[in-house]
């Protein structure tokens, strides 16, 4: 069951971790380029701001963003402003997002996310916490996928293998940290393939943030995962 006020706690951890590292970086080093191809660090900075905003708008009932392009053309102007701003905009995101959140509604609700992809509210906090602390990684700057808390990692496990399930191009795959598994891929009533491997690997491979060669695989070859 989702405990959406223990994932806003959880979120405030990680933003707080985030705020104190990027704290540590300098004006040149946010125009140095980040882990997401065609995006510095102050593109993550400023995708991290504008996520919160859209969450917002989300919770409220509001379009998360006015459009595709609006959404790409604020991170644009926003991607190069000086470290100060930067922090500042995410704290002040972050805690609009707390005080909407800190509002009693009715978490059990279905709202509208991009593209059409609907959710519960509920829901809704840990999603935010999958941007700060996937972001946190995507900057580069000494926080990897092995500093993750062990929770996010089997959450965001679970939450990506599920996404991925039923689709037809992914071989019905069994996915296991040696603890724990999940399914995913087309339905079937055995699995075609099994990946291996640590929880940070794992997350790695199925976020697309690592290529998967640090896994075992049994039954085939990994799968190619569509993007996110």
């Amino acid at each position: 069951m989702i405990d959406h006020a223990h994932d806003l706690a959880c979120v405030r951890d990680a933003t707080e971790r985030l705020l104190t590292a990027v704290a540590e970086l300098d004006n040149a080093s946010l125009a140095d380029s980040s882990r997401l191809p065609g995006w510095s660090r102050g593109h993550v900075l400023a995708h991290l701001s504008r996520n919160a905003d859209a969450i917002v708008n989300v919770l409220e009932g509001r379009p998360m963003y006015a459009s595709a392009e609006a959404r790409d053309a604020d991170i644009e102007r926003d991607a190069r402003r000086p470290l100060d701003e930067q922090l500042a905009d995410l704290r002040e995101s972050a805690a609009r997002l707390q005080a909407v959140a800190d509002v009693p509604a009715d978490w059990a609700r279905t709202v509208e996310l991009r593209n059409g992809v609907t959710d519960t509210a509920a829901r809704v906090p840990f999603r935010r916490w999958v941007e700060v602390e996937l972001h946190h990684v995507d900057l580069g700057i000494g926080y990897e996928l092995e500093d993750l808390p062990a929770e996010f990692a089997e959450r965001e496990t679970g939450f990506l293998t599920q996404r991925f399930a039923g689709h037809a191009d992914v071989p019905a795959t069994r996915v296991t940290d040696g603890t724990r598994a999940w399914s995913t891929g087309r339905a079937a009533d055995e699995p075609e393939v099994e990946v291996a491997g640590r929880p940070a690997e794992l997350v790695g491979w199925l976020a697309g943030r690592r290529d998967g060669a640090a896994l075992e695989v049994r039954g085939g070859t990994l799968p190619k995962l569509p993007p996110l």
